[in-house]
């Protein structure tokens, strides 16, 4: 049976610098919050692969194993939600999208990430270049659990979290923007939580 997200109940933080915490934000800790649009998959490490295709010059995936053995780092962020929590300072270990995206030939200009059950967030490719972006698989020095993405999710740090899409499964790459699916319902296109880009017109 799928697990379902109940949202989520958390505590506010006043003791952080506020000049790390976009307008309209508040913190959360030790809490780490739980939103989905739907249940809560379970993603078998054995038939777990990643992929990269679209406009490129061959596409490339990746098995679970074959994405261990990637160059990793340990990466360390604030993040923050459109429902307008933040949390600071958390930990991932992650693969860059430098990386993954060293593997390719490509004159795309955006990215479509697509998740198990079909979610898609969509970006600037500019955007999860150079030390922007990363492929997460573990969080506070665990495996990321499920409700959170596990057992891999993409990082954007510096957009609004409903970017960082979870249970990753791929990027396709694309000459032309198209709004993922809650960019598609209303949701901000780009989502600069500085600029609180929440909702289209923001």
């Amino acid at each position: 049976m799928p697990r379902i997200s109940r949202g989520f109940h958390g505590r506010r933080r006043t003791d952080v610098d506020s000049s790390r915490i976009p307008p309209g934000q508040y913190v959360v800790d030790p809490e780490f919050p739980v939103l989905s649009a739907g249940p809560t998959p379970d993603v078998p490490l054995a038939s777990w692969s990643f992929t990269i295709d679209g406009e490129v010059d061959e596409p490339r995936t990746w098995t679970w194993d074959q994405f261990l053995a990637l160059p990793s780092e340990s990466v360390t962020v604030d993040i923050h939600c459109v429902t307008k929590w933040s949390k600071i300072d958390t930990v991932w270990k992650a693969v860059s999208l430098d990386v993954l995206l060293g593997e390719v030939e490509t004159s795309a200009e955006y990215v479509t990430a697509s998740s198990e059950g079909g979610y898609t967030s969509n970006l600037p490719l500019a955007d999860i270049m150079d030390g922007q972006a990363w492929v997460a698989y573990q969080f506070d020095g665990e495996p990321l659990e499920p409700e959170h993405g596990g057992p891999a999710r993409l990082l954007v740090p510096h957009l609004y979290f409903w970017k960082s899409a979870k249970w990753l499964r791929g990027l396709t790459l694309m000459n032309e923007d198209e709004p993922g699916f809650w960019e598609r319902y209303g949701y901000h296109n780009y989502g600069d939580p500085w600029k609180e880009q929440r909702y289209w017109g923001d």
